[in-house]
């Protein structure tokens, strides 16, 4: 083998390559999560129509779930923001948690969304969830989460602030991501039978470590009423906002009907 100093300078040729639209010509989405958050990225790169291209990035906050350590992610939604296509641009950024939404405000999320991608429409799990439940109709909701009392209590402000009525309200009392993205789908189908109520006019899974979108189709025909949970909410208006119409069967009525 030659030695480095010997080898023979190589020159491109004057090619004349071809390009197509590639895989994400219909539109761009960045998700900043949470750091143990493991079920989102698969919920939206699987349920991408074709021609959208999904991007993440991580905020930092410590490992327990609570309002206060969520809390800490804004410190940090800039800085991810701005990691996800630097050079290329979003046509959507979405900081992807409920509850954390709720932790650190939504208003200032949406700031520092801007602030880390200022050409991307912002947009937040908890807004997208509030905006679902307003097309749905829905003023009287049910709602389960995977969250302490703590941190419920806040989610619950969140909701009636917006305007929502709750007829009911639970929580499984989980702490961390590990405990949440294990949650059985089959148990979601039967903790969202026990959370729903007949005065309901819809019911809220709340949270995007849970595999509920897997199983949203399969409640809402047991329930007979509209179902919302976060990754369906998040999905539908991320793509919404991306100007992108696509309805996707075996979702729920949202996707398939808005």
């Amino acid at each position: 083998m030659a030695a480095p100093d010997t080898l023979t300078p190589v020159r491109s040729q004057p090619w004349r390559v071809r390009f197509d639209a590639g895989r994400n010509a219909r539109g761009k989405i960045g998700f900043v999560l949470i750091p143990n958050e493991q079920t989102i990225e698969a919920d939206m790169i699987g349920h991408a129509p074709a021609g959208v291209g999904m991007y993440f990035a991580r905020a930092v906050m410590p490992r327990e779930i609570t309002t206060t350590s969520l809390a800490q992610c804004a410190e940090t939604l800039a800085a991810a923001a701005g990691r996800i296509l630097p050079d290329d641009g979003l046509d959507v950024i979405c900081f992807a948690c409920t509850s954390g939404t709720v932790a650190v405000g939504e208003d200032r999320a949406l700031r520092e969304l801007e602030k880390g991608a200022p050409g991307a429409r912002p947009a937040t799990l908890m807004g997208a969830v509030r905006a679902a439940l307003t097309t749905l109709g829905a003023q009287r909701i049910a709602v389960g989460t995977p969250y302490v009392d703590e941190l419920n209590t806040h989610v619950a402000g969140y909701l009636t602030g917006a305007g929502f009525d709750i007829a009911a309200f639970q929580g499984l009392n989980l702490t961390t991501d590990h405990e949440m993205i294990r949650v059985a789908p089959d148990y979601l189908i039967e903790f969202a039978r026990a959370v729903d109520c007949p005065d309901a006019d819809a019911v809220l899974i709340s949270c995007g470590a849970l595999r509920t979108i897997e199983v949203v189709d399969v409640i809402e025909q047991t329930l007979g009423k509209p179902v919302v949970c976060s990754n369906q909410a998040m999905l539908w208006q991320c793509l919404r906002l991306a100007g992108i119409d696509d309805r996707l069967p075996g979702l729920g009525t949202l996707l398939r009907d808005h």
